[in-house]
């Protein structure tokens, strides 16, 4: 089944196909432009199919689209959330490490990881996007608290969202390989962000973290909007509390993390399974009625990987795609793919 679906061919469909060769775009996507974590976040799967089928096909793609945004002027070294796929040109400049535009950083970092650290363009582009995000994003609070902010046209918005908080356990990933001697510095950073985290989380009634919380009118990781209150399941606080286990065995990721399963089974826990709820700071739970698909796929893979031992699907020989499905790291790579590398 897998050999015939390896067969299908990228450029081109036959005229029976329901094929059209036109590219859809959401509507309130800035001007029907593309997303920056939809297109960028191809890469680990493409090259993981190009490594299985012995086809180059599958890793050029990606590669294409890594090339088109290495030669874009970026304002401030950032990779703004919209790309127009028609003109080749950013869209409005919104730049976040949260939602629209998390995994696209995640997928440089990690193209190198799995390539067995071969892949150097991936390597050089992660690094330097994550100079421009510590300088221009990342600031701390009167409190002392590290967080990343977003930025709209050259104003800074305040405002951490829970996605962006996988960001803790990326920046510790990535550490090890940082120039210039910042390994240290980017796991002091990558402790901040999960520190922050964990306070979002710990200042609500049901210690379990809003989708965004703000540092501004006077609060500190704290929702102030009704809309930002909810909690859905998601897994990003917790896979940084995995990362830091595994790279610095501190035993507060542990105890962070089985603070959370407490919450969870507190109050999420309903008889057909796991529900989000609609406000963190209230005193009883009002479920949404939803169990989301991320819930299985990560937040418990990866409280289950914070409570193994490190040779668990180690990170020597598997990386975690977006979804937390681990991929082989690409000990050998064909010639074609390795070509498709420099």
């Amino acid at each position: 089944m897998i050999a015939e679906l390896l067969k299908f061919d990228l450029s081109s469909c036959n005229s029976s196909s329901s094929c059209s060769g036109i590219g859809r775009n959401w509507p309130w996507a800035s001007g029907g432009s593309s997303i920056l974590a939809e297109y960028g976040t191809l890469h680990l799967e493409f090259m993981h199919l190009s490594a299985l089928s012995g086809r180059p096909v599958f890793a050029e793609k990606v590669m294409n689209i890594r090339k088109v945004l290495n030669r874009l002027d970026k304002p401030q070294g950032l990779y703004p959330n919209y790309l127009n796929p028609n003109s080749g040109q950013w869209g409005q400049h919104h730049v976040s490490v949260g939602g629209l535009g998390d995994s696209f950083y995640e997928y440089l970092l990690k193209a190198w990881l799995m390539s067995d650290k071969t892949d150097e363009e991936g390597k050089k582009l992660y690094y330097d996007a994550l100079q421009a995000v510590e300088k221009n994003l990342i600031r701390k609070s009167s409190g002392g608290l590290t967080y990343i902010a977003e930025w709209k046209g050259g104003l800074l918005e305040h405002k951490m969202g829970h996605l962006t908080c996988f960001a803790g356990g990326m920046i510790a990933l990535g550490a090890d390989g940082a120039p210039d001697d910042k390994t240290g510095h980017q796991m002091e950073l990558a402790a901040e962000i999960a520190r922050t985290c964990h306070e979002s989380y710990s200042r609500t009634s049901m210690k379990l973290g809003p989708e965004a919380f703000r540092f501004d009118g006077g609060v500190e990781a704290i929702a102030t909007r009704q809309n930002e209150k909810y909690f859905i399941l998601r897994p990003e606080v917790i896979e940084t509390y995995m990362y830091m286990w595994r790279f610095t065995h501190d035993p507060k990721y542990r105890q962070w993390g089985w603070e959370a399963v407490q919450a969870l089974e507190k109050y999420c826990r309903v008889e057909g399974g796991y529900s989000g709820v609609r406000d963190v700071y209230a005193s009883t739970p009002n479920h949404d009625d939803v169990q989301q698909s991320f819930y299985l796929a990560e937040t418990l893979k990866y409280l289950y990987l914070l409570f193994s031992d490190d040779d668990h699907l180690s990170f020597e020989h598997w990386v975690f795609n977006t979804e937390a499905h681990p991929l082989p790291v690409i000990k050998k790579p064909t010639p074609e793919i390795a070509n498709q590398l420099k």
